[in-house]
């Protein structure tokens, strides 16, 4: 579960869970996500087993809506031109989210595992939690093993801060997504039939890793995560699985799957298609004076 509701005692704990007692007041609960991907849950909501005794506020699933990338600025990234020249789907992205950064020692780790794993990436590299207050760039020839950029030159790319995510993802060089299992960046995932490597580190990650490998069994974790350390070897192994074995095929075949019912989901009479229908309907013939939607 996520550290804001582990301590019962604490005011952010208490906060929270505030929050969500009020959910169940409102009429209706819009969500990112599409039926065929959380059925179990929607099941379990839509027979109140959620809300014993109370009614449950329709769950409206609208999604996937993710950034669907375009923009000038990204489209000039240099990462982009970079990726052009790869062979298709040979690239490992690495990529943690707007507040994903390591320590010295992780990142040193990272780079060993990328460099034994004889593997083509993308990894975007932020400075330490401890150093962002000082530098406004990584130091990269000292965070990482030295020599690290010249022996990997011709197969990889390390980015400082910020890459173009949504036109990342979606690029035809691009082969596996070693990802922080945030929401967003999952469902960018989902809708580019990416196999993902999961390294969860706040908020809601940690249920997310678990929803994608266990139940959808799209994604693969890494293991050390939950100690502070990930090893350069667990790093290396679980690159070389989704890039080159049979269970990386498996996960590839999954995500042909998913991608699809998310694209079935948002077109023409797709299940959030309608869902969205049904919700504006729900608005014209409610008063909102006396309703509330979250």
């Amino acid at each position: 579960m996520p550290l804001t509701v582990q301590d019962k005692e604490s005011d952010q704990t208490k906060a929270r869970m505030y929050q969500f007692s009020r959910i169940p007041e409102g009429r209706g609960v819009l969500v990112n996500s599409f039926d065929w991907l959380e059925p179990k849950s929607l099941k379990a909501l839509e027979d109140g087993v959620c809300l014993p005794g109370r009614p449950t506020p329709r769950v409206y699933c609208i999604g996937p809506l993710v950034n669907d990338g375009g923009s000038k600025s990204a489209k000039e990234h240099e990462c982009l031109a970079w990726l052009d020249a790869q062979p298709e789907k040979s690239v490992v992205f690495l990529s943690f989210g707007s507040r994903g950064a390591f320590s010295e020692p992780q990142l040193k780790e990272i780079a060993r595992g990328l460099e034994c794993s004889g593997q083509r990436f993308l990894w975007i590299v932020r400075s330490p939690p401890e150093e962002q207050s000082k530098f406004r760039e990584p130091d990269l020839e000292r965070l990482l093993p030295a020599g690290f950029l010249e022996r990997t030159a011709g197969r990889g790319m390390v980015v400082k801060n910020w890459a173009p995510q949504a036109e990342v993802v979606r690029h035809m060089a691009v082969g596996a997504f070693v990802t922080h299992c945030g929401w967003n960046s999952t469902l960018e995932a989902i809708m580019s039939g990416l196999p993902m490597i999961c390294w969860p580190l706040y908020a809601e990650q940690a249920l997310n890793k678990v929803f994608m490998v266990e139940e959808m069994k799209i994604a693969v974790a890494l293991e050390g995560y939950e100690q502070g350390m990930v090893k350069a070897g667990e790093v290396e192994d679980k690159l070389r699985m989704v890039m080159e074995t049979d269970e990386g095929t498996k996960l590839r075949e999954m995500l042909v799957v998913a991608k699809k019912m998310a694209l079935d989901a948002i077109g023409k009479g797709g299940s959030s298609e309608l869902a969205f229908s049904d919700f504006l309907g729900d608005l014209q013939n409610s008063s909102l004076d006396n309703v509330g939607y979250t």
